[in-house]
This record gives C-alpha cells, sequence and structure tokens, in this order.
C-alpha cells in the first residue's frame, strides 16, 4: 500500500484570508447572537 506525500501543495494566500475573514464573522455573529438573547431573551429578536 502506498501513502502520498502532500508536502508540494501550496495554497492561495487569497484563499487564506478569505477563510480567515470568514471564521472572523461567524465568531462575529455568534458574539452578536448571545448578546442579543443576553438583552432581550430570545433567539431572533422580533419573532415570537
Amino acid at each position: 500500500m502506498t501513502t502520498k506525500n502532500n508536502t508540494n501543495r501550496i495554497i492561495d494566500p487569497e484563499k487564506v484570508t478569505a477563510e480567515r475573514l470568514n471564521g472572523y464573522a461567524a465568531l462575529f455573529g455568534c458574539i452578536a447572537l448571545v448578546g442579543a438573547y443576553a438583552t432581550t431573551g430570545q433567539i431572533i429578536p422580533g419573532f415570537v
């Protein structure tokens, strides 16, 4: 059985930046969700 060596793989710096930005946006959304729940007691303020 042979194994592949992935040491020659090059990742675009733009993709790394985009994924990091996406992670920051997701983290900001989670913090906003917790803040909205803490202040209003509703997951989605304005509904129910």
